[in-house]
Formats: structure tokens, sequence, C-alpha cells
């Protein structure tokens, strides 16, 4: 998880720095709070503090978020999805609801640990905590991953990611009718102030980013969407679609609260391409949506009837 820096309003003064991080970190205990501020990882207006101090306005809070040690990652024998494989890549479907790479607090049932299972000769230029891995996909996003066994690999889909040259198309399935066929969102991306989890499109602190997609299919009032992204920020088209007025269904951060999100987000990473960084051979893949995208689909289908 990337370090965090927030500076404290009035709302939030005279709170104890653990009660305040635990309530804005959702996904760790307070413990795990508690143990990062013991260890040093968390300052406020660039000194240690203990788990006891009361925050005042306009305090400047950082928080480090360490890689795990690499005694806490190991071999898992978790099925993969692998769409193709050979001595320099791994292409691999990965489902809905499993992490990337571990992380503070979260040290299992990752692809990496199901990698390291499966293999033994992945990349190290990520370092032990995520070997193998060019790229990410949100855990609730599905779909297609290039993963390199080797520095050299790891170089080659690394520059063609720098580059922009990788093709990356998802599936989203979308509130609202979207009017005209194409679009291209333009609007910089960094993290939300008044929500630490958050990414928005913002001028403060934000990257380019540019997401184009195109009307695949529309239903009494959502539609689905093919976007290809030009840019890799964090939770990108999620908050794209919803800063031009369509959410994604299923969406637990950006969604709509009445959304059904039992089986996760609406959004497949569903056509992946590159060029092989050993044969220079255009590498393409097209994988099936899951079936419960699938599924609702018939759904929207049968109501147009």
């Amino acid at each position: 998880m990337e370090d965090i820096k927030v500076r404290i309003i009035e709302d939030d003064a005279q709170q104890r720095i653990d009660k305040f991080l635990t309530k804005m970190l959702k996904q760790y205990s307070r413990t795990q709070i508690q143990n990062l501020i013991q260890d040093n990882h968390v300052k406020v207006n660039g000194k240690t503090i203990k788990a006891s101090y009361k925050l005042e306005e306009n305090d400047e809070v950082e928080i480090h978020f360490p890689e795990p040690e690499n005694t806490d990652i190991l071999p898992e024998n978790i099925p993969l999805n692998i769409v193709y494989e050979d001595s320099d890549v791994i292409v691999v479907n990965k489902p809905t609801g499993m992490i990337v790479h571990p992380s503070i607090g979260i040290y299992t049932g990752t692809l990496v640990n199901a990698l390291l299972f499966h293999c033994h000769d992945l990349s190290g230029i990520n370092g032990v905590n995520r070997p193998g891995i060019v790229h990410r996909i949100d855990k609730d996003t599905s779909g297609l991953l290039m993963v390199a066994k080797n520095d050299l690999a790891h170089q080659s889909l690394s520059e063609q990611l720098q580059e922009h040259s990788v093709i990356r198309r998802y599936y989203a399935l979308v509130h609202g009718l979207i009017p005209h066929e194409f679009g291209r969102i333009e609007a910089p991306i960094g993290r939300d102030q008044n929500d630490r989890q958050k990414m928005t499109c913002t001028d403060k602190n934000a990257k380019t980013a540019i997401t184009n997609f195109k009307v695949i299919e529309r239903f009494k009032d959502m539609t689905l969407v093919e976007c290809r992204l030009e840019t890799g920020r964090t939770h990108q088209i999620r908050v794209h679609m919803q800063y031009i007025g369509y959410p994604v269904y299923g969406d637990p951060q950006y969604g709509l609260k009445r959304d059904d999100t039992t089986y996760g987000q609406f959004l497949h990473a569903k056509i992946l391409g590159f060029v092989h960084p050993r044969t220079h051979e255009d590498m393409y893949f097209d994988s099936k949506l899951p079936d419960f995208f699938k599924e609702k689909l018939e759904e929207l289908r049968l109501e147009m009837k």
C-alpha cells in the first residue's frame, strides 16, 4: 500500500491517533495500527508519537506501510486459471476477490502465494514480496494479468507499460444509459483528501489519467462498456466512470449503496496484449466474463423483452 499523508481537520482533533487511524484505515485492526505506531511507521509533524497521542487541528500525519517479511510469504496450493505460460511469462485470469500480492496484515491467499506454489522461477525486480508482479488489478476486479518469470521479461514488460503500448481493455457494467457511442475521459487522479481510502479526480497531488470507452450494449437503466486504459492509475476506471456519472455496478467504494456486492464489482480485465520480451511476437489474449457477470447480463436482457 502507498504511504499516506493526511492533515487533521477540526472535526478530528482531540482524538487518539490510534482510534483515528483505525476508523480511517478500515481494513486494519486497532492492534495492527498500534503496532505500526510502536514500530515508528507513523509520524505527526515529522516526529514519532505514542498510540495515546491526541491529535490537534492542522497536524500532518504520515503513515508508512512497510513490506511484509519474506518469511511470511509462503507457497499455497491455490488453483490458478493460467491462460498462457512459457519460460518467460505467465498470463493469469484472476478471479474476483483475490488480492494480487501480500501487504501488511495480509500474507495468505494472494496471487503471489499461488504463483510461488505453481513455479519457482519468478522475477525479483519488485523484491521478495512481489515476485513476478508487473502490474496489478484490484481485489474485486477479475481478469487478465501478466507475470514475469525472469528479470529480462520483467524489465521488457515494465517498459511496455511505461510506454503505454500494452493493450488493456476492460468490460464494465455501469449505472445509467450512456447516450454516445464513444468517449474519452482525461481527468487527473489523486487521493481523496476527505477519505484517504479513495481516489478522486482532482488537481491536487494528482497524476494524469486517461480512459477511453465505447458502448457495447445498453439495457433498461445500465450500459455495458469497454474501457481502454492509456494510463494505469489506482482505481482509474472506477473513479473515471463515477466522475462522469456512470459508476460501476457493485463497486463497494465508488458505486451506489443499493448495489448487490455479493460477487464484487462488475469490472473485468478482458483483453491483454503485449510484445513477448524474448521472441518479440505480438501476444493477444481475450478472456471470458465471470459466470456472475454473464448471468447479470442475461437478466438485464430479459428485462428488455
